[in-house]
């Protein structure tokens, strides 16, 4: 594989941003009326590995907007409307993983992927902990309500569908770059 520029953004990755906005759109859309219990506003996502997924491949500025427009995505087609907070930290969810997108020669190498899930339990961490803390001054909550209420729930919930997925799709995407010899 040719080595990546981390901050590139030209054709093909306007494109992947697109494809990933809508996937994560479209995906989290379907699961947005799954409620955590005990968690304001906070659905389930799995759909959650798209961005943290679109980071990893192509990296930050890729995984910056498939998290934050597919968050805008499904947020619309769920009827919520726009919440920018909340899009932002989807949108840090891919930007983070992002960051170790340059330096892989193989998706699905045990270091990458150890590498990958690492960054996948930081960018939750803080991409769900930015909109939760944000909600003190927009919303009027408390402190214990941000995080008791918010980000622990979403964080956790993000992570562990970050854990499984996006190692799969890793391998998944590694085979399919092995087959077409890019």
């Amino acid at each position: 594989m040719e080595k990546k520029s981390l901050w590139s953004f030209g054709t093909r990755e306007v494109v992947y941003a697109a494809i990933g906005a809508a996937l994560y759109g479209v995906f989290s859309w379907v699961t947005n009326w799954i409620g955590l219990p005990a968690a304001g506003n906070i659905s389930l996502r799995p759909a959650v590995a798209i961005p943290l997924f679109f980071g990893v491949a192509f990296g930050p500025i890729v995984g910056f907007i498939t998290g934050f427009l597919g968050n805008v995505l499904g947020d619309f087609l769920s009827g919520y409307g726009f919440w920018w907070s909340w899009d932002l930290g989807n949108g840090l969810m891919g930007l983070i993983p992002g960051l170790m997108a340059a330096g892989i020669a193989s998706y699905k190498a045990k270091g990458t992927i150890i590498k990958a899930e690492i960054l996948v339990v930081i960018a939750t961490a803080i991409g769900m902990l930015v909109p939760s803390l944000l909600e003190i001054p927009l919303s009027g909550i408390d402190l214990r309500t941000a995080i008791v209420g918010y980000w622990f729930p979403s964080f956790l919930s993000n992570a562990i569908n970050g854990l499984i997925l996006v190692p799969i799709l890793m391998v998944a995407y590694d085979a399919v770059v092995s087959r077409s010899g890019r």
